[in-house]
């Protein structure tokens, strides 16, 4: 096989989502355009969605990073909307979308309309994150949006199986559908419960990073492949143990999290990445097998569904906020009150994914008596459609509604003050410790490396609070900033000088690697990461 097609597409998307970085727009959307653009020049190959390929390899480590990231505590409290929209909205999307696109387009049988609604229902868990990262939405509503899309994707295939099996001639009943559906969520939970806890005992108890690191990339197909054997949803199953190790990260040495986290943000660079750009790469495919639809017709009932896909999720948001507050005191006195605001960002904020192409293409092209599937090749034109009209449309209007509703973003200064208040108890905690060690004879030490402990624990204290201080009048810098760059230079200046000695071949590579990498987790410490990542 020849990988050089492969390669191509890895490097032109990776280097597009750099590029992204220096542009006012969001990676997804550059990405997309990029590969619509792509898809027409000669010479680029054809790259074709595979269902079989997208959901068992590339969505599970996507939503495993994305939930691994996420705050179980955040999720459980806001349990309530999360279930409401990934559940009910898109159950509810499945047969409103289904029934108005069987209504607004001539000749679409119910039943294909309805594997059609089943498709799109879904929000994309990529793009929310990449967009509510890029929007600089509030908290709550990031929370609720990447709460959503982690556990939707399990309601749509489900969905898309029960509508699928009605159109191609296989039998389903309500009840049967019920049952499908109990067994894939209850199924894939349990599976997630059942591993979950082995899995992160055996992170624990491995001693080589490498090894834990391989473990933690092979985590996430794992749990979908077990899950999927059982016939339940690796989509829960996925989520479920990446946010149980996420929640209890702290329990791994510090040196597999360091290595874990650089490794785990590089796969989701890459995925994502390429996920965008396959999204605009597939327009080629879907145009050519329109058959007896005109481009004009067709891109007339895509303008239709869009509207629908985006008026459904209203329909169902404003009700789905309000309506539990009316009914409960107990929730409207547990949880902060929501003006129309937050519904509106949550419900402009439904762009799908590349999830939703990869069921549509896994659609089959003839039923179970042999004849062709009906309008097989409107529907995936429909899903690619609205996938690309949500992305562009809300994805580049959702920052800039966000900055008209002047919503108030993350407080900076709460937060530096909180990491100060933690810092602080941290801090003390640690001195009570040492002063405790340093009583045992066992514990001695020279005076200047007792004084050396001190003075780094000091500085972790003060660091947080000097943000919260007075910046140089000269720079604008913290005194925390200015202690991290001259800090930055004093290693550089040792750093040249081992190379210097390599040079001059005073000190061999092996021992330059090693005194290199000492200074490297010197600065490490001394730079915290932005919070952008």
């Amino acid at each position: 096989m020849d990988a050089l097609p492969l390669v191509a597409l890895v490097a032109a998307s990776a280097a597009t989502a750099g590029l992204a970085r220096r542009t006012p727009l969001p990676a997804p959307l550059l990405l997309v355009a990029v590969g619509l653009i792509g898809s027409y020049v000669p010479g680029v190959p054809t790259y074709t969605l595979d269902a079989h390929i997208v959901l068992p390899l590339l969505l599970p480590p996507l939503l495993y990073t994305a939930a691994v990231d996420s705050s179980y505590l955040d999720l459980r409290a806001n349990l309530r909307p999360v279930a409401l929209l990934s559940v009910g909205y898109v159950l509810f999307a499945t047969v409103a979308v289904g029934w108005l696109a069987y209504r607004l387009v001539p000749d679409l049988p119910l039943t294909a309309a309805l594997v059609l609604g089943a498709v799109i229902a879904p929000p994309d868990a990529v793009t929310a994150a990449a967009i509510a990262r890029r929007a600089g939405l509030p908290a709550r509503v990031t929370t609720i949006l990447q709460g959503e899309s982690l556990v939707n994707d399990a309601t749509a295939i489900t969905a898309y199986k029960v509508a699928l099996a009605a159109a191609v001639g296989e039998g389903v009943s309500w009840g049967g559908g019920v049952r499908e559906f109990l067994l894939a969520s209850v199924g894939g939970v349990g599976v997630g419960l059942l591993l979950m806890v082995p899995l992160h005992w055996l992170r624990t108890h491995l001693r080589e990073p490498l090894l834990q690191n391989t473990l933690s990339l092979l985590i996430p197909f794992v749990a979908y492949a077990a899950a999927e054997r059982v016939h339940a949803s690796g989509v829960l199953a996925v989520v479920v143990v990446a946010l149980y190790l996420g929640h209890r990260s702290w329990q791994v040495d510090f040196a597999t999290r360091l290595q874990e986290a650089a490794v785990w943000k590089m796969v989701a660079f890459v995925l994502e990445s390429v996920v965008f750009a396959l999204i605009g790469l597939q327009l080629p495919f879907v145009l050519k097998g329109l058959g007896t639809y005109s481009v004009t017709e067709a891109f007339g009932y895509a303008a239709l569904v869009f509207l629908a896909v985006v008026a459904v999720r209203f329909v169902w948001v404003y009700p789905a906020t309000y309506l539990p507050r009316w009914l409960s005191r107990r929730i409207r006195e547990r949880e902060p009150g929501t003006d129309w605001t937050s519904p509106l960002i949550v419900g402009w904020a439904g762009m799908r994914g590349v999830v939703s192409l990869a069921i549509a293409f896994s659609i089959p092209p003839v039923t179970s008596d042999g004849a062709a599937f009906p309008a097989r090749n409107l529907v995936l034109f429909l899903t690619f459609t609205t996938v690309i009209g949500t992305l562009v449309v809300q994805g580049l209007t959702l920052p800039l509604l966000v900055r008209a509703l002047k919503l108030p973003g993350r407080d900076r200064q709460a937060e530096t003050l909180a990491e100060a208040q933690a810092q602080s108890e941290a801090s003390t905690a640690a001195e009570a410790r040492l002063e405790d060690l340093l009583t045992d004879e066992r514990n001695s030490l020279p005076q200047p490396l007792t004084d050396r402990l001190r003075t780094v624990l000091e500085r972790r204290r003060n660091a947080v609070w000097e943000r919260l201080g007075a910046g140089n009048p000269v720079t604008g810098e913290s005194a925390d900033d200015t202690y991290r760059r001259l800090a930055g230079e004093m290693i550089e200046a040792e750093r040249e000088v081992f190379v210097r000695l390599r040079d001059e071949r005073r000190i061999d590579d092996e021992m330059m690697r090693t005194l290199l990498r000492r200074l490297d987790l010197e600065e490490a410490a001394a730079y915290r990461e932005d919070a952008d990542g």
